[in-house]
């Protein structure tokens, strides 16, 4: 995959077997997975099955999550994209939502909003997707204000796994109806 998507702070670009590490610092952390049910990673190595999981995603559906890599310092912070969903999720099948996760030393920056914003406005204007999802835990107020900041509209709340999520979404109002 050769897509690269710049912004003003935030180079986002496919992932490498190398980002291991990196990914191994973000999602050992337990305080990032706080809401994703607890279950922080154990072994560098289910870091290189992530890599790959979501390298096979780019070859098959042509899009995924990718690296969020800090322009000036190169630093990889996270991760963030699109993803096709195909096992039924509140009742949807086959649907693309944005996601993010970044370490935690770098939430409250503005990173994940600039990095979905990007996915959002590649979605609708490059692949003119007609509407993008988004999920987030109900206590999670950080995922929440930037989900709405981004339009996002909450649906209803549901189950993901036993975690109470809302559920959101966003229609491309730049297609004509």
């Amino acid at each position: 995959m050769n897509l690269v998507i710049k912004t003003e702070r935030l180079l986002l670009r496919p992932f490498e077997l190398s980002d291991a590490e990196a990914m191994f610092a973000l999602d050992s952390n337990p305080n990032v997975h706080l809401y994703l049910g607890n279950n922080p990673l154990t072994s560098i190595d289910q870091c290189y099955v992530y890599i790959e999981s979501v390298r096979n995603q780019y070859s098959k559906n042509g899009i995924g999550r990718f690296i969020v890599e800090l322009i000036d310092t190169q630093e990889v912070i996270g991760w963030a994209g699109l993803k096709l969903v195909t096992e039924e999720e509140n009742d949807h099948v086959n649907f693309y939502d944005v996601g993010y996760r970044l370490q935690e030393k770098h939430w409250g920056k503005g990173y994940a909003s600039e990095a979905a914003k990007a996915w959002v406005d590649y979605a609708f204007q490059e692949i003119k997707m007609p509407t993008l999802y988004a999920m987030a835990h109900i206590h999670n107020v950080g995922s929440n204000k930037i989900i709405q900041k981004l339009g996002f509209h909450q649906k209803n709340q549901y189950l993901h796994s036993g975690i109470p999520c809302y559920w959101y979404e966003l229609d491309n109002n730049t297609l004509s109806k």
